[in-house]
């Protein structure tokens, strides 16, 4: 066994080498002991042993062994979800309008008087609508590395860095499409795009221009 600690009771100290070997001046007087990962063996006097150039001791080492931990790849859906957990509130606010309720006591509707002061809280909403514009466009573009991942483009390219990581830079596709597409139109974009890389032509503007919506 190799690093254990052989010490006399004289002072002196060693260590075994990768064989187990190990040499140690010691007197008629001592006591040698062994120590490995702090067990420690009780003591051997020296006259005690009756051939000193074969001394073997037995040591009791016990290695804990931790429990089996099981390494899963990153999972975009569990970690969009838990995004969208923890940032709920910008998730789901809405610009403020002026709502009707019904009082608890009498007869007859009022306005919702929180929902009036927020509409006067520019500043405020204008944060929070771009904040929650910002978390939006951060989600799209982890789908996007969710689907165009280098795993997947090298599998069907076979490119290696650094092609591979111009082709992924330059032919990235929108959101929409990586959105609509099946697999089988996902897988032929990617074989089609390389084919457009290996001779210099410039990306499709039908799978890679973000369409943009018109909204109220």
């Amino acid at each position: 066994m190799e690093a254990v600690t052989v010490q006399s009771t004289s002072g002196r100290m060693t260590l075994t080498n990768v064989e187990g070997f190990y040499q140690i001046r010691v007197t008629e007087s001592d006591s040698i002991s062994f120590s490995y990962l702090g067990k420690n063996t009780q003591k051997f006097p020296v006259l005690r042993i009756a051939n000193p150039l074969q001394f073997d001791v037995a040591l009791q080492v016990n290695v804990p062994v931790l429990r089996e931990v099981k390494i899963r790849p990153r999972n975009y859906r569990q970690d969009s979800l838990q995004n969208r957990l923890d940032y709920a509130k910008i998730f789901n606010y809405q610009k403020p309008k002026i709502k009707t309720v019904s009082p608890q006591y009498g007869m007859g509707m009022g306005f919702d008087l929180q929902e009036l002061i927020n509409m006067f809280r520019f500043r405020r909403n204008k944060s929070m609508l771009s904040f929650q514009q910002r978390l939006l466009l951060e989600e799209e573009e982890k789908f996007i590395d969710f689907r165009f991942n280098k795993a997947l483009v090298r599998r069907l390219t076979l490119l290696e860095p650094p092609e591979l990581d111009s082709f992924v830079r330059v032919f990235r596709p929108s959101y929409d499409f990586a959105k609509e597409a099946d697999d089988y139109q996902f897988r032929l974009y990617i074989k089609q795009a390389h084919y457009r890389f290996r001779y210099g032509l410039p990306p499709d503007p039908r799978y890679t221009t973000r369409l943009l919506l018109n909204e109220e």
